[in-house]
Order: C-alpha cells, then sequence, then structure tokens
C-alpha cells in the first residue's frame, strides 16, 4: 500500500490564495529560522495603447506572415507616439506590373489627434525596402509635427471689437 504525499502542501490552502488563485505561503530560512522576503512581481501595463493598422494591397501577393512582419514593425516604430495616433494605414502597390524595375511603392498614412493627417510615400526594387524606408521617414514626421504642435505657443485670442459709439451717435 502506497502513501499518497503531497508535494504542496499549501495547495490545498484556500485562505491564503490571491486572487490569481496562487497560494502565498512564506518559506523559512533553514540557518537563521527568520521568513524570506517574497518574490516581487514585476508590474505589467494592462492597459498600452496600441496603435492600430490597415494594411491595403494592390497589384502584390502578400501572405500573414509578411503582414505580420509589417505590423511588428509599424508598432516598434510608432508606439511611443500611440496616444497621439488615431490610426495607421499602410499601402503597398505594384507600379510597373510583371515589367519589374523600380516598382514597390509603400505609402503610410498617419491620422494624428487633433494634428493635420501625415502622408509618407517611399519607392524602391523590393518591398521590403520599401516599407522600411516609409517607416523611417513616417517615425520622423510623425516626431517633427508633434514636436511642432507641443512646442507652439497657445494664441491668445484678440479681443473683441469694442463698439466706440458714444452716447450722442446712438440717440441721433
Amino acid at each position: 500500500m502506497s502513501t499518497k504525499v503531497l508535494s504542496n502542501p499549501s495547495i490545498n490552502n484556500t485562505r491564503g490564495k490571491t486572487q490569481r488563485g496562487k497560494a502565498r505561503t512564506q518559506k523559512r530560512a533553514a540557518s537563521t529560522g527568520r521568513f524570506l522576503k517574497m518574490p516581487r512581481r514585476n508590474p505589467v501595463r494592462m492597459h498600452e495603447p496600441q496603435v492600430y493598422v490597415h494594411i491595403r494591397v494592390f497589384g502584390i501577393v502578400l501572405n500573414q506572415d509578411t503582414r505580420t512582419s509589417i505590423r511588428r514593425r509599424l508598432d516598434r516604430r510608432l508606439k511611443k507616439f500611440a496616444r497621439s495616433i488615431e490610426r495607421v494605414s499602410v499601402r503597398l502597390k505594384d507600379v510597373n506590373g510583371p515589367r519589374g524595375g523600380v516598382d514597390q511603392v509603400c505609402r503610410i498614412k498617419v491620422v494624428l489627434r487633433n494634428l493635420p493627417s501625415i502622408v509618407y510615400e517611399e519607392q524602391d526594387i523590393s518591398l521590403d525596402a520599401a516599407v522600411g524606408g516609409a517607416l523611417a521617414g513616417a517615425e520622423r514626421a510623425v516626431r517633427r509635427t508633434l514636436r511642432r504642435g507641443r512646442s507652439k505657443p497657445i494664441r491668445k485670442r484678440p479681443p473683441m471689437a469694442r463698439d466706440f459709439m458714444t452716447k450722442s451717435n446712438k440717440e441721433s
């Protein structure tokens, strides 16, 4: 007959459980008899702003891996501006069709909150080079536009035009 030995007796402890369901127990150091500190959790940002990307393709066959790669690259470049960005649209186009040449075009449009939209276009032989160039240019343009928008002083409204009519003018 074998006896069942629980490897972690704190699993059955329902009182000491945290919200995530893990048991919280303190371990003693063998030599000192003191309690060891619980390991601290790294704070995770739950509500990190996301960049919404819409990819449109004209005349190019684009598989899911390439789409994911473009989204990941866009997210990496524009995540720092995510609070100021409403949406991003990427348009990929093959200008010459099957003839070849410098014909892969990537146009990135970034719609900003309370600021004008930014459109950056790059044309190259390969699709990756066109996307990379357009991403770099769009990032520079977004940074420049946001810097300008933040550094501009708030203009005060001019005083309203006063009616300089005197009492004598009004009566007549």
